[in-house]
């Protein structure tokens, strides 16, 4: 069992396991990792865990992740781990719960308190978050605002600046490159809808709604980065499930 320190640096250990069998021969250069699936019971940890870790690897620059073919081996070396020192210890999971403990509590308290000039600066968030989806930086800019908004409602400084900084944990190298994996115009449009529900509940007071809607939001957020690589239905295990002729495809 882990410890609560040991368990939040889980997926930097995964990264050392694997960073160690590329820089041994043992997975070399060109090769395709096994399955997402294998690595965890492999490794006995959550597929999630693995997840992370291989982000940690593509960031460095060890791995290559091509979604709906696998992850492969792109260069063997010793790599300094300097490199990723400087990145947050709490994976994107962890921090996604976190949110969801702190921001439900500051939507249901919003929710007794929200005047019609607070409902108005969460639509404006909103509309340019609309108008935004096929732009990462202002989709992300209007989703920060929606988010530190609904702490302003409250009006306690600590909760707008926790609130703020959660959620710039993710503008890191490594959030980012694990949110190119996963996020477009269409989980964008999801989180608009999921944002106008907890707008909605806000604007009428209801503060069960509030926590209820937030709680939704930030639950798929974290069940859109819980998707797979796409890469155990690749190769030869793909070749397997296809009964049909084969397909010429376009690899480049």
């Amino acid at each position: 069992m882990f410890s609560p320190v040991e368990s939040r640096r889980l997926y930097r250990q995964v990264a050392d396991q694997i960073r160690s069998m590329i820089s041994s021969g043992e997975l070399a250069v060109g090769q395709r990792l096994p399955a997402e699936r294998e690595l965890a019971e492999q490794l006995s940890v959550s597929r999630p865990t693995v997840r992370e870790a291989l982000i940690v690897l593509e960031v460095e620059g060890l791995v290559n992740i091509r979604m709906g073919s696998g992850i492969y081996v792109v260069r063997r070396h010793a790599a300094s781990v300097a490199a990723s020192e400087g990145e947050p210890v709490e994976g994107p999971f962890e921090l996604l719960q976190a949110r969801a403990v702190i921001e439900c509590a500051i939507a249901e308290e919003a929710a007794t308190r929200a005047k019609p000039e607070d409902i108005a600066l969460l639509d404006e968030a909103l509309v340019r978050m609309s108008g935004g989806v096929n732009d990462a930086g202002a989709v992300i800019a209007a989703d920060r605002a929606f988010h530190t908004g609904i702490a302003a409602i409250v009006g306690n400084a600590t909760l707008i600046r926790v609130t703020g900084e959660m959620f710039d944990m993710r503008m890191s190298p490594y959030f980012e490159r694990l949110a190119s994996h996963f996020e477009g115009p269409t989980t964008w449009r999801s989180a608009l809808e999921e944002h106008r529900a907890i707008r909605d509940a806000i604007a009428s007071g209801d503060a069960a709604g509030a926590k209820a809607a937030m709680r939704a939001h930030l639950t798929l957020s974290q069940k859109r980065f819980s998707e797979s690589f796409g890469e155990e239905f690749s190769g030869e295990e793909e070749r397997g499930r296809d009964k049909g002729p084969a397909k010429a495809t376009d690899k480049t």
